[in-house]
C-alpha cells in the first residue's frame, strides 16, 4: 500500500512539474482555463441566447469547472500507456497507476478551482449548508472513481486501436452537450427526461450545482451519481485487467 501511495506521488509530481514548467502564471491556468470557457459559453447562451436561470454565472462555471476536469483527465489518459512504453517494456509496476495518477491531477485541479466558486457564491449571498458535510466528500468520491473508470477504458482502447485518441475529442463535444451544464434539467423536454438518468455524467453534474446553488438535493439524482460511478469504474477496471498482460506487445 505504501508502494501505491509512493508510485503515485511521484507521478503526481512529474505531471504537474511537466505541466507547468517554463509558465509564468503556473497553478493560476488551472482556473484561467475552465474561467474563459465558462466566460464565452456565458456570453453566447446569456446574452445571445437569452437563457432564463436565475444566477447563471454560478451555475455555469459550477458546470464548467466540473465538466473540464474530467474532459482533461480522458484526453490526458487516452495517451497514459502509449506515452509511458519505456516503463512498460522495461518495469513491472502497477500500470493503472499511470492513469490514476492522470485523473487525481485534474481532481486536485478542480478542488483548487472551487475557491472561486465560492466567491461567486459570497456574491450571490449563497451559504453553505449541513448538506456540504457529507455530499461534498461523497460527490468528490463519485467523481473519483466514474473519471478514473471511463479514463482506464479510453486508456486501455486506445493502446489497441489508436484511432481512439482522435474519437476522444469528438466524443467529449458531443456529450458536453448531451449533459446539461449549459441548461437547467428542468428545461429537457419531458418525452426526453430519461436522458438524464442515462447519462452517467448528468447526475453528478446536477448533484454539484444543487450544492454550489444552495439548493435542496435530488435523492434519486444522487444515488443515480453513486451508482453509475459504481459501475463504470468496475467496468473500467474489469476492461483494463482483462487486457492488461497484453500491454507489452503494443506500447
Amino acid at each position: 500500500m505504501v508502494y501505491y501511495r509512493d508510485l503515485i506521488l511521484v507521478l503526481l509530481q512529474k505531471d504537474f512539474t511537466i505541466r507547468y514548467k517554463n509558465t509564468f502564471l503556473g497553478y493560476i491556468w488551472s482556473v484561467l482555463n475552465p474561467l474563459l470557457f465558462a466566460i464565452v459559453y456565458w456570453f453566447v447562451f446569456k446574452i445571445i441566447l437569452k437563457i432564463q436561470i436565475e444566477h447563471y454565472t454560478l451555475f455555469l462555471v459550477s458546470g464548467v469547472f466540473f465538466w473540464q476536469a474530467f474532459s482533461n483527465s480522458l484526453c490526458s489518459s487516452s495517451t497514459a500507456f502509449i506515452s509511458n512504453a519505456g516503463l512498460i517494456k522495461k518495469l513491472w509496476f502497477p500500470r493503472e497507476c499511470l492513469v490514476l495518477s492522470a485523473v487525481l491531477n485534474d481532481l486536485l485541479h478542480f478542488v483548487l478551482s472551487i475557491p472561486i466558486i465560492f466567491l461567486m457564491m459570497f456574491y450571490y449571498h449563497i451559504t453553505l449548508s449541513m448538506s456540504w458535510l457529507w455530499a461534498f466528500p461523497l460527490l468528490l468520491v463519485s467523481q473519483l472513481l466514474i473519471t478514473y473508470g471511463f479514463a482506464l477504458m479510453v486508456a486501455t482502447c486506445n493502446l489497441f486501436l489508436r484511432d481512439f485518441e482522435r474519437l476522444i475529442s469528438i466524443i467529449m463535444m458531443i456529450w458536453l452537450y448531451l449533459t446539461p451544464i449549459f441548461y437547467a434539467e428542468n428545461m429537457i423536454p419531458v418525452k426526453y427526461q430519461w436522458i438524464k438518468y442515462f447519462n452517467p455524467m448528468a447526475a453528478i453534474a446536477i448533484n454539484w450545482r444543487h450544492l454550489f446553488l444552495g439548493t435542496p438535493l435530488d435523492p434519486t439524482i444522487f444515488i443515480s451519481s453513486v451508482l453509475w460511478s459504481i459501475a463504470v469504474f468496475s467496468l473500467g477496471y474489469w476492461i483494463f485487467k482483462s487486457l492488461n498482460w497484453k500491454f507489452a506487445e503494443y506500447v
